[in-house]
């Protein structure tokens, strides 16, 4: 599932619009939103895709750390998990205190 960062509906992985507010979810959704901000924020270089234990076998394959500009987006195309893509990025940081 996705989650729209403006209105907090969620909306199977297949779905370009939310399903409540119509946002387009390739730039609204949660995970984009993060992604977009890491990719601004200058102390972060790479990203970690993590997934969960039960992770379906697509999701499993893209599980990883990326340098900023080559990572997957999320959901993770052909994930067959019951409940959907569950995958989340984790900024990896070049510097933890300013």
């Amino acid at each position: 599932m996705q989650t729209c960062s403006r209105c907090q509906a969620q909306s199977p992985d297949t779905a370009a619009v939310c399903q409540s507010c119509g946002a387009d979810l390739s730039v609204y959704s949660t995970t984009a939103v993060a992604l977009r901000n890491y990719r601004e924020n200058p102390r972060v270089r790479q990203v970690r895709i993590s997934v969960s234990r039960d992770a379906c076998p697509a999701c499993q394959q893209v599980q990883g750390t990326y340098d900023i500009d080559k990572v997957p987006h999320l959901p993770v195309e052909g994930c067959s998990h019951e409940l959907g893509c569950r995958c989340f990025y984790d900024p990896v940081l070049t510097e933890i205190f300013p």
